[in-house]
């Protein structure tokens, strides 16, 4: 395991224990380490930026964390592929920032290719796939749209 990807586990471990303080430097010190040592649009950079917006997210911290989804998004359409897993998880996870916002018109789209990039990758009985229908869902009730949200429950 490099340096960078040592780093990422460590700070998972302490943002499941709510040390976001702690797990922050080490995600910033992992993002630095992976752009100096794969380059910037490398799949490894795109992973940390998405634990980065993560935890950011996590803080209330959505003005910084929105772009690195924009960029850890673009790295893996790039460099994975459209239709990727990583890509749907990216997008459900910038998805949930923008619904945190009220921001459910920018977050439906997302969503529903998430779901679709899920359900052709993984199948339709795979957990990720149940969570993006819920997240959908949920959007859909604040979007008034009841009926159209009881089909992704």
């Amino acid at each position: 395991m490099g340096e960078g990807a040592a780093l990422r586990q460590k700070a998972k471990q302490l943002r499941a224990q709510g040390k976001y303080a702690e797990a922050e430097p080490l995600l910033r010190r992992a993002l630095e380490i992976d752009e100096a040592a794969l380059g910037p649009d490398h799949p490894d950079v795109a992973t940390t930026l998405n634990n980065l917006a993560t935890l950011l997210q996590e803080q209330g911290n959505y003005t910084e964390a929105e772009p690195l989804y924009h960029r850890a998004l673009d790295i893996q359409e790039a460099a994975l592929a459209p239709d990727h897993p990583h890509v749907a998880t990216t997008l459900n996870n910038l998805a949930l920032l923008l619904n945190s916002q009220g921001r459910c018109g920018e977050a439906e789209p997302l969503y529903r290719r998430a779901l679709e990039i899920d359900e052709a990758a993984l199948g339709p009985d795979h957990p990720d796939v149940a969570q993006v229908a819920e997240n959908l869902a949920e959007v859909l009730r604040h979007l008034g749209r009841e009926d159209e949200a009881r089909q992704f429950e």
